[in-house]
């Protein structure tokens, strides 16, 4: 059974800072924060921070290009500042299929130890 650790109110009331968390990076598109629950040394969230329909990667179009690689350059940034910018994952986990829990598209950034493959 997967345990749900966020709504995806929760990611909307983070954003809006009416709960705390440990933000790791924030612009005016993205922001990041430690997950609360971590499966690697190192483990961010990267979240965008206007939904406008991306709720998983399953549901991109054309439109979300421009967020969906400031996602990624978001990730690059989070690496760089936890110290892991030789060594990290990117993961996106979409539908119930791969254990989806929050509806709002979100990558993982995990690091800090050796990562096996094949992942799944």
């Amino acid at each position: 059974m997967h345990v749900i650790f966020f709504s995806d109110f929760r990611f909307d009331k983070i954003i809006a800072k009416e709960i705390p968390s440990n933000i790791i990076y924030e612009d005016e598109k993205v922001l990041a924060f430690h997950d609360i629950n971590p499966q690697a040394p190192v483990h961010v969230l990267v979240i965008p921070k206007f939904r406008d329909g991306l709720t998983g990667l399953g549901k991109a179009e054309p439109r979300h290009g421009e967020i969906l690689g400031h996602l990624l350059y978001a990730a690059k940034v989070v690496a760089e500042k936890e110290g892991i910018v030789d060594g990290f994952r990117v993961v996106i986990n979409n539908g119930p299929g791969a254990c989806q829990s929050v509806y709002h598209l979100h990558l993982h950034v995990l690091g800090g130890r050796q990562m096996k493959w094949p992942p799944g």
